[in-house]
């Protein structure tokens, strides 16, 4: 091996480091800046309609939903993706139910046992109007989720005007939901 293939093979992984550095400086600088939300995922389907799916209900809650159902309500609708095994979810939990008294909350319980989201759910009341079971994580693909708790604000008809990818509450309802509710 020559001296030159040596130097650069020795110099490959400290520019790598540095490259690292410098984009975490950046990353924090924005954080102390306000610049950067490290919960800020933006979802493609934001503006679009929401994609076609039917999910099943889950133990005595009811018969779950389908796209057909939600694009027929006449109201703005928050879509709700939870699971009992969700610590920020059972933080969210008190929060819904707040918000579930200005508009409707449909939830889907994403990649959970249908007996354990049933519980989950019936424990402290449920913020719900209704709720169905994404056992596979199927429609939550379709959505663009990432993981949970994630929410979706459905118009009327059946487009999605936002979206969130962290536990609600009330505060967040008043800052991001209700103007965009104020705008329909």
């Amino acid at each position: 091996m020559n001296a030159t293939r040596r130097g650069l093979l020795t110099a490959l992984p400290i520019v790598g480091a540095g490259v690292l550095g410098v984009g975490f400086w950046k990353m924090l600088q924005g954080m102390e800046s306000g610049g950067f939300d490290p919960r800020a995922i933006k979802n493609p389907n934001v503006g679009r309609p929401i994609p076609e799916f039917a999910m099943p209900g889950l133990p005595g809650l009811g018969d779950g939903f389908t796209d057909k159902e939600l694009k027929a309500e006449t109201r703005p609708v928050l879509v709700n993706f939870f699971a009992s095994w969700c610590i920020p979810c059972v933080q969210e939990m008190p929060g819904l139910r707040s918000i579930s008294r200005n508009m409707p909350i449909w939830g889907i319980a994403y990649e959970d046992k249908p007996e354990n989201a049933s519980a989950f759910v019936q424990r402290d009341g449920t913020p719900y109007a209704r709720v169905a079971s994404d056992r596979h994580g199927r429609v939550a693909i379709d959505w663009g989720v990432t993981g949970v708790p994630e929410s979706f604000l459905v118009a009327p008809g059946g487009r999605i005007l936002w979206h969130g990818s962290a536990a609600l509450d009330p505060q967040i309802y008043d800052a991001e939901i209700r103007p965009r509710l104020a705008g329909l």
